[in-house]
């Protein structure tokens, strides 16, 4: 059960609205359900002499009875309240136990009162109701409402447990600010896909990923066409900032802007600053894929990001609070790095992920910033490398990516579910199902070609192979080998083989590196993993395949590879701590 409070000035405005048949025909004989003295409110629903005029009158009237500078600017309370998808029916009876509670428990109208707010709720469809109030007691007194939003989450976390209805996650006050009705009926009355609080949003947080300094943050929003406003002291020094969106205005032409503490928490500038202030991202690092420079081209970037993010698991694994805080803040502003860069084929998914996981980055959890250096590093890397083609190397890449991202959101539910983070765990959650539609896009062609390569090796090459994951994983391999994967894992091997590696030694490192219980395919996290540590392209070579087929490559002696440096995650550095590549 869900409500959601804002405030207006148009007490007719809103009864219009909720007496009418909806932007999309959607209501269904509207009627009032409760009100605060029945006796005295007009029903136009279920009254055919009663009017919204009348109706408005009797609601706005403690306010028409104050002098004009009292009466306060936003003086209707709104708070619609809908049950869970999947939740039974409320009958009106209900519905109206579910009003008083809410008004007591708010404030507005706290049983007994006399004097309290006048209010009532009107019901036009199945799931929801709608409360209107107007804010000044009978007595000329504003009520007493602080902290509504909380105590009427509070109130439908206990009517949801007395009724057996669904119990949804209770709130942290970490979350961002949801649209107004007012936003999202401007949305959808211009035209516009979504409120601009939540475009902005994205805007904002992608702008803010892997910057450098306060200064190329503000230079990315005015180069992703924002209005932006700074707040100067006397001194010069900025105090602030807000954005607006071109052409949203308000009645009177001028800008609707947005300070950033009202898109998130940690949108302030201070919160910013404090994310800055643990230093630059690394830009010395090299690529994982060879002597080319770092952002020569998205794919080395997405192998860096790759391997950092695979450091990641290891620390919320683990039991540091503060140092799995401050990962789930870099995850995000790598998913945001990777949206904004995202291949048309996987760019909708992934914005989709990066603005879902957003929820999942904020905790009551303190976070050490120095500790998430090496992803901001590699959301710096992937930002300057500019858009994958999603093709070729680069649509190996993005896979090679997304298929890690996928286990560092599994991670992040984890983490959160036991620190009891619901709301965090759920966002995490949903961002993995998006993650999970961007890789299996992104993996198409690569794996069908490596799949191929596979099915073409000669069979002693394959059964050598069958061979190698038994010895490897011998609680596993039958169901590896029953996998539509396997192909593709066969065709690694093979090129790493042909690479030089012994298959044996890599396919061990790779198992090693991390677990594989959380993969939705094991098959496919051993291929990508196989590829990066092995330094091996991102895609099928079905040229050299052939000729591997001619001429079959013999076993090699088992022979240790040497092991992959790691990434500190220390407040010190982000570098590797092997010799640079």
């Amino acid at each position: 059960m869900v409500p959601d409070i804002s405030t207006g000035s148009r007490t007719y405005g809103l009864l219009a609205y909720l007496y009418g048949p909806g932007r999309r025909d959607e209501h269904t004989a509207p009627h009032l359900v409760a009100a605060w003295m029945p006796e005295l409110a007009p029903d136009p629903g279920r009254d055919p002499t009663a009017t919204l005029k009348q109706l408005t009158d009797r609601l706005d009237l403690p306010v028409l009875a104050l002098p004009k500078d009292r009466r306060p600017a936003q003086h209707v309370w709104h708070c619609p309240v809908r049950t869970a998808p999947g939740d039974r029916h409320l009958t009106d009876a209900e519905w109206a136990e579910v009003a008083r509670r809410i008004v007591h428990a708010t404030g507005i109208a706290e049983e007994g009162d006399d004097k309290a707010c006048r209010w009532i709720a009107v019901r036009h469809a199945d799931d929801h109701i709608h409360i209107v109030a107007t804010l000044k007691r009978e007595d000329g007194r504003s009520p007493r409402r602080h902290q509504d939003g909380i105590r009427a989450q509070a109130e439908c976390r206990r009517i949801e447990k007395e009724w057996g209805l669904q119990i949804l996650n209770e709130g942290d006050r970490t979350a961002a600010q949801r649209p107004t009705s007012a936003e999202r009926a401007k949305a959808e009355r211009t035209g516009r896909a979504e409120p601009p609080r939540e475009t902005l949003r994205d805007h904002v947080r992608q702008a803010l990923a892997g910057a450098a300094d306060e200064d190329e943050f503000f230079r990315r929003l005015t180069e992703a066409g924002l209005r932006l406003d700074k707040r100067l002291a006397p001194s010069g020094d900025v105090l602030g900032y807000k954005v607006a969106l071109p052409g949203d205005r308000n009645r009177d032409g001028e800008p609707i802007w947005f300070p950033g503490s009202r898109l998130a928490p940690d949108l302030s500038l201070p919160k910013i600053r404090q994310r800055l202030a643990a230093g630059p991202p690394e830009d010395e690092l090299t690529s994982t894929t060879g002597p080319a420079p770092r952002y020569g081209r998205p794919a080395g970037a997405r192998r860096d990001a790759t391997h950092v993010a695979e450091q990641a698991v290891t620390v919320l694994t683990g039991d540091d609070d503060a140092a799995g805080a401050a990962q789930l803040v870099g995850i995000g502003e790598l998913l945001d790095a990777v949206a904004q860069t995202a291949p048309a084929s996987t760019r909708k998914e992934l914005a989709e992920a990066a603005r879902a996981f957003e929820r999942a980055t904020r905790s009551h959890t303190r976070a050490e910033h120095a500790d998430h250096r090496a992803l901001r590093s590699a959301a710096r890397g992937i930002v300057r490398a500019g858009n994958a083609l999603g093709k070729g190397e680069d649509g190996g890449a993005t896979a090679m990516l997304l298929s890690t991202m996928v286990l560092v959101t599994i991670a992040a539910i984890r983490w959160h579910s036991a620190r009891g983070h619901a709301q965090q765990a759920a966002a995490a959650r949903q961002a993995a199902q998006h993650l999970r539609a961007a890789y299996r896009s992104a993996a198409a062609t690569p794996m069908k070609e490596m799949r191929e390569q596979g099915r073409r090796l000669p069979t002693p090459v394959r059964d050598r192979y069958v061979h190698t994951v038994e010895a490897a994983l011998p609680g596993q391999a039958s169901h590896i080998l029953r996998e539509p994967g396997w192909d593709a894992l066969a065709a690694t091997l093979a090129q790493a083989e042909r690479a030089g590696h012994d298959p044996d030694a890599l396919l061990q490192q790779a198992i090693e590196s991390r677990e594989l219980d959380t993969a939705d395919s094991a098959t496919d996290v051993l291929v990508w993993r196989l590829r990066r540590i092995g330094k091996l392209p991102a895609t099928a070579d079905l040229s050299r395949t052939r000729a591997h087929q001619r001429t079959p490559a013999p076993p090699r002696a088992s022979k240790p590879q040497a092991a992959e440096p790691t990434v500190r995650n220390d407040t010190n550095s982000s570098r590797r701590s092997g010799p640079r590549r």
